[in-house]
Protein backbone atom coordinates (compact mmCIF):
# COMPACT_ATOMS: atom_id res chain seq x y z
CA UNK A 1 0.00 0.00 0.00
CA UNK A 2 1.15 3.54 -0.70
CA UNK A 3 2.74 5.14 2.34
CA UNK A 4 0.94 8.41 1.64
CA UNK A 5 -1.34 9.77 -1.10
CA UNK A 6 -1.41 13.49 -1.73
CA UNK A 7 -3.99 14.88 -4.13
CA UNK A 8 -2.90 18.18 -5.66
CA UNK A 9 -5.39 20.49 -7.32
CA UNK A 10 -4.02 22.41 -10.30
CA UNK A 11 -5.62 25.53 -11.75
CA UNK A 12 -2.76 26.72 -13.97
CA UNK A 13 -1.13 28.88 -11.33
CA UNK A 14 2.32 28.03 -9.85
CA UNK A 15 2.27 25.12 -7.40
CA UNK A 16 2.35 25.98 -3.72
CA UNK A 17 5.32 25.06 -1.54
CA UNK A 18 3.31 22.19 -0.02
CA UNK A 19 2.42 20.87 -3.48
CA UNK A 20 6.02 21.10 -4.73
CA UNK A 21 7.31 19.31 -1.65
CA UNK A 22 4.82 16.45 -2.00
CA UNK A 23 5.45 16.14 -5.73
CA UNK A 24 9.22 16.17 -5.31
CA UNK A 25 9.05 13.20 -2.92
CA UNK A 26 6.65 11.16 -5.06
CA UNK A 27 7.58 7.73 -6.36
CA UNK A 28 4.28 7.47 -8.29
CA UNK A 29 2.43 10.30 -10.01
CA UNK A 30 -1.03 10.00 -11.57
CA UNK A 31 -2.68 12.66 -13.68
CA UNK A 32 -3.72 13.78 -17.13
CA UNK A 33 -1.13 14.19 -19.89
CA UNK A 34 -0.66 17.91 -19.22
CA UNK A 35 -0.13 17.20 -15.51
CA UNK A 36 2.49 14.52 -16.14
CA UNK A 37 4.36 16.97 -18.40
CA UNK A 38 4.90 19.45 -15.55
CA UNK A 39 8.62 20.02 -14.84
CA UNK A 40 8.05 19.39 -11.12
CA UNK A 41 7.22 15.71 -11.73
CA UNK A 42 10.28 13.64 -10.69
CA UNK A 43 11.98 11.90 -13.60
CA UNK A 44 12.26 8.60 -11.80
CA UNK A 45 8.65 8.44 -10.60
CA UNK A 46 6.25 5.90 -12.03
CA UNK A 47 3.64 7.72 -14.11
CA UNK A 48 -0.03 6.74 -14.52
CA UNK A 49 -2.27 8.39 -17.08
CA UNK A 50 -5.43 9.20 -15.14
CA UNK A 51 -8.41 7.85 -17.04
CA UNK A 52 -10.51 5.73 -14.71
CA UNK A 53 -10.11 7.04 -11.16
CA UNK A 54 -11.00 3.61 -9.76
CA UNK A 55 -8.29 1.84 -11.78
CA UNK A 56 -5.76 4.46 -10.72
CA UNK A 57 -6.80 4.01 -7.07
CA UNK A 58 -6.15 0.25 -7.32
CA UNK A 59 -2.70 0.87 -8.79
CA UNK A 60 -1.93 3.36 -6.03
CA UNK A 61 -3.19 0.98 -3.34
CA UNK A 62 -0.72 -1.64 -4.57
CA UNK A 63 2.22 0.77 -4.77
CA UNK A 64 4.99 0.73 -2.15
CA UNK A 65 6.04 4.34 -1.82
CA UNK A 66 4.67 7.86 -1.91
CA UNK A 67 1.93 8.68 -4.44
CA UNK A 68 0.69 11.99 -5.80
CA UNK A 69 -2.47 12.49 -7.84
CA UNK A 70 -2.76 15.67 -9.91
CA UNK A 71 -6.24 16.89 -10.84
CA UNK A 72 -7.67 20.01 -12.46
CA UNK A 73 -9.28 22.55 -10.16
CA UNK A 74 -10.43 21.57 -6.70
CA UNK A 75 -10.14 17.75 -6.53
CA UNK A 76 -12.67 17.64 -3.70
CA UNK A 77 -15.41 19.23 -5.82
CA UNK A 78 -16.82 16.53 -8.12
CA UNK A 79 -13.26 15.24 -8.24
CA UNK A 80 -11.00 12.28 -7.62
CA UNK A 81 -10.93 12.61 -3.82
CA UNK A 82 -14.27 10.83 -3.44
CA UNK A 83 -12.99 7.77 -5.30
CA UNK A 84 -9.65 7.67 -3.52
CA UNK A 85 -11.34 7.81 -0.11
CA UNK A 86 -13.59 4.83 -0.86
CA UNK A 87 -13.21 2.21 1.92
CA UNK A 88 -12.19 -0.61 -0.46
CA UNK A 89 -8.90 1.11 -1.30
CA UNK A 90 -7.88 1.82 2.30
CA UNK A 91 -5.91 4.94 1.36
CA UNK A 92 -4.95 7.80 3.65
CA UNK A 93 -5.48 10.92 1.56
CA UNK A 94 -4.17 14.45 1.98
CA UNK A 95 -5.51 17.21 -0.26
CA UNK A 96 -3.86 20.38 -1.53
CA UNK A 97 -6.81 22.25 -3.09
CA UNK A 98 -6.90 24.77 -5.89
CA UNK A 99 -9.54 27.09 -7.31
CA UNK A 100 -12.33 24.96 -8.78
CA UNK A 101 -12.85 25.04 -12.52
CA UNK A 102 -16.42 26.26 -11.91
CA UNK A 103 -15.20 29.24 -9.89
CA UNK A 104 -12.59 29.96 -12.56
CA UNK A 105 -15.17 29.78 -15.34
CA UNK A 106 -17.46 32.26 -13.64
CA UNK A 107 -14.49 34.52 -12.92
CA UNK A 108 -13.58 34.49 -16.62
CA UNK A 109 -17.20 35.40 -17.39
CA UNK A 110 -17.18 38.14 -14.72
CA UNK A 111 -20.30 36.72 -13.06
CA UNK A 112 -21.31 35.73 -9.51
CA UNK A 113 -22.15 32.08 -9.09
CA UNK A 114 -23.66 31.63 -5.64
CA UNK A 115 -27.05 31.51 -7.39
CA UNK A 116 -25.97 28.89 -9.94
CA UNK A 117 -26.79 25.21 -10.17
CA UNK A 118 -23.76 22.97 -10.78
CA UNK A 119 -24.13 19.64 -12.57
CA UNK A 120 -21.83 16.99 -14.01
CA UNK A 121 -22.60 15.68 -17.48
CA UNK A 122 -21.50 12.19 -18.46
CA UNK A 123 -23.05 10.14 -21.23
CA UNK A 124 -25.38 8.50 -18.70
CA UNK A 125 -26.33 11.76 -16.96
CA UNK A 126 -26.39 14.12 -19.96
CA UNK A 127 -30.19 14.14 -20.29
CA UNK A 128 -30.66 15.00 -16.62
CA UNK A 129 -28.05 17.78 -16.85
CA UNK A 130 -29.96 19.20 -19.82
CA UNK A 131 -33.18 19.11 -17.78
CA UNK A 132 -31.50 21.22 -15.10
CA UNK A 133 -30.50 23.69 -17.82
CA UNK A 134 -34.13 23.78 -18.97
CA UNK A 135 -35.40 24.48 -15.46
CA UNK A 136 -32.89 27.03 -14.16
CA UNK A 137 -31.55 30.36 -15.36
CA UNK A 138 -27.89 29.85 -14.45
CA UNK A 139 -26.20 26.45 -14.58
CA UNK A 140 -22.55 25.40 -14.70
CA UNK A 141 -22.04 22.10 -16.50
CA UNK A 142 -18.85 20.11 -15.93
CA UNK A 143 -18.67 18.23 -19.21
CA UNK A 144 -16.97 15.06 -20.39
CA UNK A 145 -16.19 13.52 -23.81
CA UNK A 146 -19.48 12.77 -25.55
CA UNK A 147 -21.38 15.01 -23.16
CA UNK A 148 -20.07 18.45 -24.07
CA UNK A 149 -21.33 21.79 -25.40
CA UNK A 150 -22.47 20.39 -28.76
CA UNK A 151 -24.55 17.64 -27.15
CA UNK A 152 -26.03 20.11 -24.64
CA UNK A 153 -27.06 22.41 -27.47
CA UNK A 154 -28.66 19.63 -29.49
CA UNK A 155 -30.74 18.37 -26.55
CA UNK A 156 -31.88 21.90 -25.68
CA UNK A 157 -33.71 22.09 -29.01
CA UNK A 158 -36.53 24.62 -28.74
CA UNK A 159 -35.14 26.24 -25.57
CA UNK A 160 -32.97 29.32 -26.13
CA UNK A 161 -29.96 29.62 -23.86
CA UNK A 162 -26.62 31.43 -23.97
CA UNK A 163 -23.50 29.30 -23.55
CA UNK A 164 -20.26 30.61 -22.06
CA UNK A 165 -17.82 27.84 -22.97
CA UNK A 166 -14.49 27.80 -21.13
CA UNK A 167 -11.99 25.43 -22.73
CA UNK A 168 -8.79 24.11 -21.11
CA UNK A 169 -8.89 26.53 -18.19
CA UNK A 170 -5.52 27.32 -16.66
CA UNK A 171 -3.50 26.23 -19.69
CA UNK A 172 -1.83 28.21 -22.47
CA UNK A 173 -4.68 27.12 -24.77
CA UNK A 174 -7.40 28.51 -22.51
CA UNK A 175 -10.26 30.04 -24.50
CA UNK A 176 -13.63 31.52 -23.55
CA UNK A 177 -16.38 31.62 -26.19
CA UNK A 178 -19.95 32.95 -25.99
CA UNK A 179 -22.49 31.37 -28.36
CA UNK A 180 -26.21 30.68 -28.41
CA UNK A 181 -27.21 27.12 -27.59
CA UNK A 182 -28.39 26.39 -31.13
CA UNK A 183 -24.92 27.32 -32.48
CA UNK A 184 -22.96 25.12 -30.06
CA UNK A 185 -23.30 22.04 -32.27
CA UNK A 186 -21.59 23.87 -35.15
CA UNK A 187 -18.18 23.77 -33.42
CA UNK A 188 -15.72 21.18 -32.13
CA UNK A 189 -14.82 21.95 -28.52
CA UNK A 190 -11.65 21.00 -26.68
CA UNK A 191 -11.76 18.96 -23.46
CA UNK A 192 -11.80 19.65 -20.64
CA UNK A 193 -14.33 22.45 -20.66
CA UNK A 194 -16.94 24.04 -18.44
CA UNK A 195 -20.17 25.40 -19.92
CA UNK A 196 -22.08 28.18 -18.18
CA UNK A 197 -25.67 28.02 -19.40
CA UNK A 198 -27.63 31.24 -18.97
CA UNK A 199 -31.09 32.33 -20.02
CA UNK A 200 -34.81 32.40 -19.55
CA UNK A 201 -36.95 35.16 -18.07
CA UNK A 202 -37.19 35.44 -14.30
CA UNK A 203 -40.39 36.66 -12.69
CA UNK A 204 -40.89 38.38 -9.34
CA UNK A 205 -40.64 35.16 -7.37
CA UNK A 206 -37.19 34.41 -8.73
CA UNK A 207 -35.54 37.72 -7.82
CA UNK A 208 -33.56 38.35 -4.66
CA UNK A 209 -32.33 41.81 -3.72
CA UNK A 210 -28.72 41.85 -2.63
CA UNK A 211 -28.25 38.14 -3.32
CA UNK A 212 -29.53 35.11 -1.45
CA UNK A 213 -28.50 33.23 1.67
CA UNK A 214 -28.07 29.75 0.18
CA UNK A 215 -26.19 28.53 -2.88
CA UNK A 216 -28.37 27.65 -5.84
CA UNK A 217 -32.05 28.52 -6.03
CA UNK A 218 -33.39 30.24 -2.92
CA UNK A 219 -36.17 27.99 -1.54
CA UNK A 220 -37.64 30.92 0.38
CA UNK A 221 -38.78 32.86 -2.68
CA UNK A 222 -42.33 32.69 -3.99
CA UNK A 223 -45.53 31.51 -2.39
CA UNK A 224 -45.40 29.09 0.52
CA UNK A 225 -47.18 25.79 0.10
CA UNK A 226 -48.34 23.58 -2.76
CA UNK A 227 -51.63 23.07 -4.57
CA UNK A 228 -52.34 26.76 -4.29
CA UNK A 229 -55.91 28.07 -4.67
CA UNK A 230 -57.39 29.34 -7.91
CA UNK A 231 -56.71 32.96 -6.99
CA UNK A 232 -52.98 32.30 -7.31
CA UNK A 233 -53.53 31.50 -11.00
CA UNK A 234 -55.78 34.36 -11.93
CA UNK A 235 -59.23 32.91 -11.31
CA UNK A 236 -61.22 29.76 -11.99
CA UNK A 237 -59.38 26.51 -12.56
CA UNK A 238 -60.40 24.02 -15.20
CA UNK A 239 -61.71 20.51 -14.75
CA UNK A 240 -59.14 18.30 -13.06
CA UNK A 241 -57.16 21.24 -11.67
CA UNK A 242 -58.76 21.49 -8.23
CA UNK A 243 -56.45 21.94 -5.26
CA UNK A 244 -56.83 18.51 -3.67
CA UNK A 245 -56.69 16.59 -6.94
CA UNK A 246 -53.64 18.60 -8.00
CA UNK A 247 -51.96 17.90 -4.66
CA UNK A 248 -52.57 14.18 -5.14
CA UNK A 249 -51.21 14.31 -8.69
CA UNK A 250 -48.04 16.07 -7.53
CA UNK A 251 -47.62 13.52 -4.73
CA UNK A 252 -48.01 10.56 -7.10
CA UNK A 253 -45.52 11.96 -9.65
CA UNK A 254 -42.97 13.47 -7.25
CA UNK A 255 -41.24 15.81 -9.74
CA UNK A 256 -37.65 16.63 -8.78
CA UNK A 257 -34.47 18.28 -10.02
CA UNK A 258 -33.21 16.57 -13.17
CA UNK A 259 -36.66 15.33 -14.23
CA UNK A 260 -38.49 16.32 -17.37
CA UNK A 261 -42.24 16.60 -16.75
CA UNK A 262 -44.87 16.65 -19.47
CA UNK A 263 -48.10 18.41 -18.50
CA UNK A 264 -50.56 17.56 -21.27
CA UNK A 265 -53.65 19.71 -21.22
CA UNK A 266 -52.00 22.29 -18.98
CA UNK A 267 -55.11 24.48 -18.63
CA UNK A 268 -54.36 27.31 -16.24
CA UNK A 269 -50.74 26.26 -15.78
CA UNK A 270 -51.26 25.47 -12.09
CA UNK A 271 -49.77 21.97 -12.18
CA UNK A 272 -46.96 22.96 -14.57
CA UNK A 273 -45.90 25.90 -12.40
CA UNK A 274 -45.88 23.83 -9.23
CA UNK A 275 -43.88 21.01 -10.83
CA UNK A 276 -41.36 23.64 -11.95
CA UNK A 277 -41.24 25.09 -8.44
CA UNK A 278 -40.03 21.64 -7.32
CA UNK A 279 -36.99 22.14 -9.58
CA UNK A 280 -38.08 19.93 -12.49
CA UNK A 281 -37.99 20.89 -16.14
CA UNK A 282 -41.51 21.14 -17.54
CA UNK A 283 -43.01 21.05 -21.02
CA UNK A 284 -46.61 22.26 -20.88
CA UNK A 285 -48.83 21.22 -23.79
CA UNK A 286 -52.26 22.53 -24.75
CA UNK A 287 -54.15 23.07 -27.98
CA UNK A 288 -55.88 26.19 -26.65
CA UNK A 289 -54.14 29.52 -27.15
CA UNK A 290 -55.68 31.01 -24.00
CA UNK A 291 -54.49 28.06 -21.89
CA UNK A 292 -50.95 28.52 -23.20
CA UNK A 293 -51.12 32.24 -22.37
CA UNK A 294 -52.37 31.53 -18.83
CA UNK A 295 -49.61 28.98 -18.32
CA UNK A 296 -47.00 31.46 -19.48
CA UNK A 297 -48.41 34.04 -17.05
CA UNK A 298 -48.32 31.51 -14.19
CA UNK A 299 -44.68 30.70 -14.93
CA UNK A 300 -43.77 34.38 -15.06
CA UNK A 301 -45.60 35.07 -11.82
CA UNK A 302 -43.79 32.31 -9.94
CA UNK A 303 -40.41 32.96 -11.56
CA UNK A 304 -40.04 29.47 -13.03
CA UNK A 305 -38.94 28.20 -16.42
CA UNK A 306 -41.42 26.38 -18.66
CA UNK A 307 -41.41 25.36 -22.28
CA UNK A 308 -44.92 25.78 -23.67
CA UNK A 309 -45.94 23.81 -26.76
CA UNK A 310 -49.22 24.57 -28.48
CA UNK A 311 -50.71 21.63 -30.31
CA UNK A 312 -53.06 18.68 -30.16
CA UNK A 313 -52.03 15.49 -28.37
CA UNK A 314 -51.08 12.82 -29.12
CA UNK A 315 -49.59 14.04 -32.44
CA UNK A 316 -47.73 16.98 -30.90
CA UNK A 317 -45.95 14.63 -28.48
CA UNK A 318 -43.96 12.83 -31.18
CA UNK A 319 -41.12 15.35 -31.31
CA UNK A 320 -40.87 16.10 -27.58
CA UNK A 321 -37.83 14.87 -25.64
CA UNK A 322 -38.06 11.85 -23.36
CA UNK A 323 -40.14 12.49 -20.21
CA UNK A 324 -39.55 11.12 -16.73
CA UNK A 325 -43.06 11.70 -15.38
CA UNK A 326 -46.24 12.80 -17.12
CA UNK A 327 -49.54 14.33 -16.08
CA UNK A 328 -52.34 13.87 -18.60
CA UNK A 329 -54.90 16.56 -17.86
CA UNK A 330 -56.86 16.09 -21.06
CA UNK A 331 -57.21 13.83 -24.08
CA UNK A 332 -58.45 10.65 -22.45
CA UNK A 333 -57.35 7.08 -23.07
CA UNK A 334 -55.81 7.75 -26.49
CA UNK A 335 -53.37 10.28 -25.09
CA UNK A 336 -52.56 8.13 -22.07
CA UNK A 337 -51.78 5.23 -24.41
CA UNK A 338 -49.49 7.40 -26.55
CA UNK A 339 -47.69 8.60 -23.43
CA UNK A 340 -47.25 5.03 -22.17
CA UNK A 341 -45.56 4.17 -25.48
CA UNK A 342 -42.78 6.62 -24.50
CA UNK A 343 -42.18 4.69 -21.24
CA UNK A 344 -41.98 7.45 -18.61
CA UNK A 345 -41.44 6.17 -15.10
CA UNK A 346 -44.75 7.55 -13.81
CA UNK A 347 -48.02 8.67 -15.37
CA UNK A 348 -50.91 10.31 -13.60
CA UNK A 349 -54.34 11.21 -14.96
CA UNK A 350 -57.96 11.40 -13.87
CA UNK A 351 -61.33 10.26 -15.12
CA UNK A 352 -64.85 11.48 -14.49
CA UNK A 353 -66.50 8.03 -14.51
CA UNK A 354 -65.59 4.54 -13.37
CA UNK A 355 -65.93 3.15 -16.91
CA UNK A 356 -63.43 5.71 -18.23
CA UNK A 357 -61.08 4.96 -15.34
CA UNK A 358 -61.25 1.23 -16.10
CA UNK A 359 -60.39 1.82 -19.78
CA UNK A 360 -57.35 3.88 -18.88
CA UNK A 361 -56.30 1.44 -16.15
CA UNK A 362 -56.50 -1.56 -18.49
CA UNK A 363 -54.43 0.23 -21.11
CA UNK A 364 -51.73 1.16 -18.61
CA UNK A 365 -51.63 -2.43 -17.36
CA UNK A 366 -51.20 -3.71 -20.92
CA UNK A 367 -48.25 -1.33 -21.28
CA UNK A 368 -46.59 -2.92 -18.25
CA UNK A 369 -47.47 -0.29 -15.65
CA UNK A 370 -48.50 -1.01 -12.07
CA UNK A 371 -51.81 0.85 -11.72
CA UNK A 372 -53.39 2.54 -8.73
CA UNK A 373 -56.82 4.17 -8.71
CA UNK A 374 -58.55 6.18 -6.00
CA UNK A 375 -61.83 8.05 -5.86
CA UNK A 376 -61.00 11.58 -4.78
CA UNK A 377 -63.85 13.70 -3.47
CA UNK A 378 -63.56 17.24 -2.18
CA UNK A 379 -66.21 19.44 -0.63
CA UNK A 380 -65.65 23.16 -0.10
CA UNK A 381 -67.44 24.85 2.77
CA UNK A 382 -68.31 28.45 3.47
CA UNK A 383 -66.88 28.75 6.97
CA UNK A 384 -69.13 31.68 7.84
CA UNK A 385 -72.22 29.47 7.70
CA UNK A 386 -70.50 26.06 7.34
CA UNK A 387 -72.52 25.33 4.25
CA UNK A 388 -71.36 23.46 1.19
CA UNK A 389 -70.33 25.70 -1.72
CA UNK A 390 -68.77 23.26 -4.18
CA UNK A 391 -68.27 19.52 -4.58
CA UNK A 392 -65.99 17.69 -7.00
CA UNK A 393 -65.41 13.99 -7.62
CA UNK A 394 -62.76 12.36 -9.80
CA UNK A 395 -61.03 9.02 -10.24
CA UNK A 396 -57.29 9.51 -9.77
CA UNK A 397 -55.22 7.02 -11.76
CA UNK A 398 -51.47 6.56 -11.67
CA UNK A 399 -49.15 4.12 -13.34
CA UNK A 400 -45.64 3.16 -12.24
CA UNK A 401 -43.20 1.46 -14.61
CA UNK A 402 -41.30 -0.97 -12.36
CA UNK A 403 -38.34 -1.55 -14.72
CA UNK A 404 -37.46 2.15 -14.89
CA UNK A 405 -36.00 3.48 -11.65
CA UNK A 406 -34.68 6.92 -12.72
Amino acid sequence: MADRVTVIGWDGSPLTAAARSALGAATLVAGAAHHLALPEVPRGAERIRLGSAALAARRIAGHRGTAVVLADGDPGFFGVVRTLRAPEFGLEVEVVPAVSSVATAFARAGMPWDDAQVVVAHRRTLRRAVNVCRAHTKVAVLTSPGAGPAELGLLLDGVHRTFVICEELGTEREQVTVVTSEKAADHTWRDPNVVIVIGGPVGPAGTAEGGGWIAGRDPGTGARGWALPAEAYGGDLGEGEGELLRAAQLARLGPRVGDLVWDIGCGSGAFAAEAARAGAAVIAVDQDFAACARTEAAARGFGVQLQIVRGTAPHVLEDLPEPDVVRVGGGGAAVVSAVADRRPQRIVTHAATRDAAERVGRDLTEHGYQVQCALVQSVELDTRAWTETERSVAFLLSGLLPDRTV
